[in-house]
This record gives structure tokens, C-alpha cells and sequence, in this order.
């Protein structure tokens, strides 16, 4: 009876807990999440589907009009067609080179293609440069399934702080890192040439010696074995005169 209710108990726990991860897994997400403050960097949109009776062949990311992003690329998917829709800001907006900033590309539009149930497809962006002046940027987005249903992906965080439905995919962005922090990867110097001339020739007498020392080892071996000839020669003569002898 107490393993009984230890088991149930235990399963209980553990449909709980996939219960409260398998949302998180299924949103829409930016992979990496952060990238550095007036930089550059590739996005990947990643796209699960969460339906199992439907495909997802449709997605449509809206990008920042309040800190548009000069530039953006697409890599191009297999079975997908990107669109990139460019147009005028609601208002200018100031670079921070100082630019004056009317026109931006505000949403990007994959078609064509299926994400089949149990799959995620990942859409990557290349854009730059990032603002400076802000901690994050928003990307809402929209899925469409085959079934016509649309999932939007724009919801802000709730004021508890806990997460919320459908959470728009966010990009943190983080400082820079200061050279200062890359100074300790820096190869070791060179030695001068004087030191270099001086090391080559101790390098050039150390095998000279060495080249000599093996020269002398060889000769002396070759001159063993001549004497152990001889010998053996003359061992031989001073036997076959004995056996004569006698």
C-alpha cells in the first residue's frame, strides 16, 4: 500500500513538472538570446510546432521600428522563401552615427515550406548594427498553421513577473566587452634578433656536436668489429698450425 502511494505520488510529480516545461520548450525563441550593444550578430529564429494534427507554413517576424536595424540579411532555408518587407518608419529615428533614418526593413515573411508535427525549423538573420542605448529589442511574430489557425507571439511579460502565454522573442543586449579583457590572449613576444642569431647558433653547435659524437661512436664500432675480425683471423691461423704441427 505505502509503495502504492509512493509510485502515484511520484508520477503525479513528474507530470507536473513536464506539464510546467513543455510550454517553455514549444515558444518561439531568438537563439543566442543577447548579443553586444552597437555590434553585429546572426540570429536564429526558432520555430517548434506545437500542434499534432497540423503543420506550421507560415512565419512572419516583425522587426523594431523605434530602433530599426540598418541592415539585414537572410540565409536562405531549404523549401522556404523569405520575403523581407522594407518601408518608412513611423518616424525618423537618429542613428547613433548621427543618420537621419526614415525607411527600414519591418518584417521578414517565410512561406512555402512545413514544419510537420514533433519538428522546429530554425530561420536565421544576419543584422547590424544594434543600438546602443536599450537593454533589449522585440521581434513579435506570427505562426500560421496549415489548419489556418494563427499563434501570435507578442504578448509582454506579466506584471508578476512570471512568463506569459505566447511572450514576444526578445534579444538582451549586454556592453561590449573591453579589449582590456582580450589583453591576456595575446601571443607571447618575439625574440629579438639578437636573440634569435644566438639561439641558432648554440642550436647549429649542439647538433654539430651531436653529428660529431655519432660519427665518432660509428667509427669506433666499425674499428671493433675490423679488430674482432683480425683476431678471430689470427686465432684461426695459429689453430690450423698447431693441428699441422701435430
Amino acid at each position: 500500500m505505502l509503495y502504492r502511494r509512493i509510485g502515484t505520488i511520484a508520477a503525479a510529480a513528474l507530470a507536473l513538472t513536464v506539464g510546467l516545461s513543455l510550454p517553455a520548450l514549444a515558444h518561439v525563441s531568438i537563439n543566442p538570446g543577447t548579443a553586444e550593444k552597437g555590434g553585429w550578430t546572426k540570429l536564429a529564429f526558432r520555430v517548434p510546432n506545437e500542434r499534432d494534427d497540423a503543420s506550421t507554413t507560415k512565419l512572419v517576424v516583425t522587426f523594431p521600428t523605434d530602433h530599426p536595424l540598418p541592415f539585414v540579411s537572410v540565409k536562405p532555408v531549404p523549401g522556404w522563401k523569405a520575403e523581407l518587407t522594407e518601408g518608412k518608419l513611423p518616424e525618423p529615428i537618429v542613428a547613433d552615427d548621427g543618420d537621419k533614418v526614415t525607411e527600414s526593413v519591418l518584417k521578414i515573411t517565410w512561406t512555402g515550406g512545413k514544419i510537420e508535427p514533433g519538428q522546429f525549423q530554425e530561420f536565421e538573420v544576419s543584422v547590424g548594427p544594434l543600438p546602443k542605448d536599450v537593454d533589449e529589442i522585440a521581434f513579435p511574430t506570427e505562426q500560421t498553421y496549415s489548419g489556418g489557425e494563427v499563434v501570435k507571439w507578442a504578448d509582454e511579460p506579466k506584471a508578476d513577473g512570471t512568463e506569459a502565454e505566447h511572450p514576444t522573442p526578445t534579444l538582451k543586449l549586454v556592453a561590449a566587452a573591453s579589449g582590456d579583457e582580450h589583453a591576456g590572449m595575446a601571443m607571447p613576444a618575439a625574440a629579438p634578433p639578437s636573440a634569435q642569431s644566438a639561439q641558432s647558433v648554440a642550436m647549429m653547435k649542439q647538433a654539430a656536436s651531436s653529428s660529431t659524437s655519432d660519427g665518432t661512436a660509428r667509427i669506433m664500432g666499425v674499428a671493433g668489429i675490423i679488430v674482432g675480425l683480425v683476431g678471430g683471423g689470427i686465432g684461426l691461423v695459429g689453430f690450423r698450425r698447431r693441428s699441422t704441427a701435430a
